[in-house]
């Protein structure tokens, strides 16, 4: 089943079970990727790629919510949070840590060994672009370098 599909099926059981706040969640998430797909011109097999990054750019908005959110409004916090929740359940598994360095030892040890971060960062960004959190990789790759 496509990534969209299955939004949008979660979304029609969301509706069903009354839960409006489940609801309004996913269709966020809809709506990003249906517009990803309209601005890249293939409005109707949305691919699963275009998806997941219109999940992880939501995600991070929600994310930056939370995180500027004032401690006096507790109830906004809890539902950024719970939002955040929700929208997570569709987001794509992201690679930990150990993963990004394991990888990164791997398949661009050749790079890392001339020392450049850009040009690092330029290769390893492309090759692992929503599967790991940039700033994670950035971390690991200053590691690496020194």
């Amino acid at each position: 089943m496509s990534k969209m599909k299955e939004l949008q099926d979660a979304m029609i059981a969301a509706m069903k079970a009354k839960d409006k706040f489940r609801k309004d969640a996913i269709s966020v998430l809809v709506s990003a990727a249906k517009k990803s797909g309209i601005d890249a011109g293939c409005r109707e097999d949305i691919p699963d790629d275009m998806v997941n990054t219109a999940i992880l750019k939501e995600l991070k908005s929600c994310k930056e919510q939370i995180d500027t959110c004032p401690e006096s409004r507790e109830d906004l916090l809890e539902e950024y949070k719970k939002r955040y929740e929700i929208m997570s359940e569709f987001a794509p598994k992201q690679m930990d840590a150990e993963e990004i360095k394991a990888y990164l030892q791997e398949k661009f040890a050749d790079v890392i060994a001339t020392g450049n971060k850009g040009q690092i960062m330029k290769a390893v960004m492309a090759d692992l672009r929503g599967k790991a959190d940039g700033k994670i990789i950035n971390g690991i790759v200053a590691e690496l370098m020194k």
